[in-house]
């Protein structure tokens, strides 16, 4: 097929909606599917995100992704966002009459309500409006579909993810004291974050429990500065990438995911990968993932469960992670898009074609 992706998270945006669709794109690739990207990255005007300047808003996008939707000729189109494109991209389906599908990464309301004065109330009416006509929302996990169902919404599909276990792999991990440990000089056990540090990331509650050892922050974002100043004894690595991200995963001795916000976390599937077990709240996400696993713990007393992945073995960990393939994820993509039926793709471009050939050749008109 070929697929029109309309995202406002793109590269150089560092997240797990970024890092998700690009994976899934090069597996749609290897599977013979083409695709349109349209991100803010396109030469839109955009202004950054209120209080998150490293998000870019598109602005005036809709004729611009009308332009493109009439060149690519997609058989699909996917909106992954709710904000400014995903809008333009929402109303220009709409006046095409071409289906489309979505996805609910974040939890948007409560994204929204961390950070301005709005009550999530307001927040789940919008994304109601916004996925109402699509033809299907895909989300991460059951337990995510199941609290969109109770919110009203009635097209929701499960989604879920996949993790590289080449790159996150547990011969990574550098023992304390060995050439490149990422955690050299700091006391042991490690318990580690990896995200972006946001409000939204509820990173406080874990920066405020009493654990042994040190606690480590990695990644970059609007409140790091603040979350540096606040708690002096916790470690700030910021951002790393690929080899070294990975070595920082497997040579934690816990990985601690305290977000509510989050639909799955992908971060919590590269820790495993490595071995190494994950902490979290009884949340979307980690109590779909966690429960069960032997490779994790999920409690509303996030301190307590991040002593007991102390005793988790890191083998049952790693070979728990190795049931995520991305090939199955990029499969599940494709199967739960909204294509045109194949009947009435020929007829429609041939409509869309015939429009632009009058706008271009106008007919001549006669002086009364």
């Amino acid at each position: 097929m070929r697929i029109m992706l309309i995202t406002d998270a793109w590269e150089p945006q560092v997240n797990g909606v970024v890092r998700t669709m690009k994976r899934v794109i090069a597996e749609c690739e290897e599977m013979g599917h083409e695709w349109e990207v349209v991100s803010p990255a396109d030469d839109f005007l955009t202004m950054p995100l209120p209080t998150y300047s490293e998000i870019q808003l598109a602005l005036f996008a809709r004729n611009k992704i009308s332009e493109r939707f009439e060149s690519f000729q997609p058989d699909a189109v996917h909106i992954a966002t709710e904000g400014t494109l995903g809008l333009a991209g929402r109303a220009m389906c709409l006046k095409e009459k071409h289906p489309f599908s979505t996805s609910y990464h974040t939890r948007f309301p409560e994204y929204v309500s961390a950070r301005f004065p709005v009550p999530t109330s307001w927040g789940y009416s919008y994304v109601r409006w916004f996925h109402k006509y699509s033809g299907k929302v895909m989300v991460a996990t059951p337990s995510m579909r199941e609290e969109l169902e109770e919110h009203g919404f009635n097209n929701v599909v499960s989604w879920t993810r996949g993790v590289d276990v080449d790159l996150f792999h547990p011969s990574r991990r550098i023992g304390e004291g060995e050439p490149g440990d990422p955690f050299e000089g700091l006391p042991r056990p490690i318990f580690l974050n990896v995200g972006r540090v946001a409000v939204e990331k509820n990173i406080e509650a874990f920066a405020e429990l009493d654990l042994p050892g040190t606690k480590v922050i990695v990644g970059e974002g609007p409140q790091l500065q603040e979350l540096k100043r606040r708690y002096p004894e916790v470690k700030f690595l910021g951002a790393k990438f690929n080899e070294e991200l990975a070595a920082c995963f497997a040579s934690a001795d816990v990985f601690c995911f305290p977000s509510l916000t989050d639909t799955f976390g992908l971060v919590i599937l590269e820790a495993m990968a490595t071995g190494t077990p994950v902490a979290a709240y009884n949340a979307p996400g980690p109590r779909d993932i966690i429960p069960g696993s032997n490779a994790g713990i999920i409690d509303d007393d996030l301190e307590k469960a991040c002593k007991a992945c102390l005793d988790l073995d890191r083998t049952v960990t790693r070979t728990y992670a190795e049931g995520y393939s991305w090939r199955s994820c990029a499969e599940a993509f494709i199967e739960n898009l909204d294509p045109l039926p194949v009947p009435e793709r020929k007829r429609f471009w041939q409509k869309i074609r015939l429009r632009r050939r009058k706008k271009k050749y106008p007919p001549d008109t006669k002086a009364g």
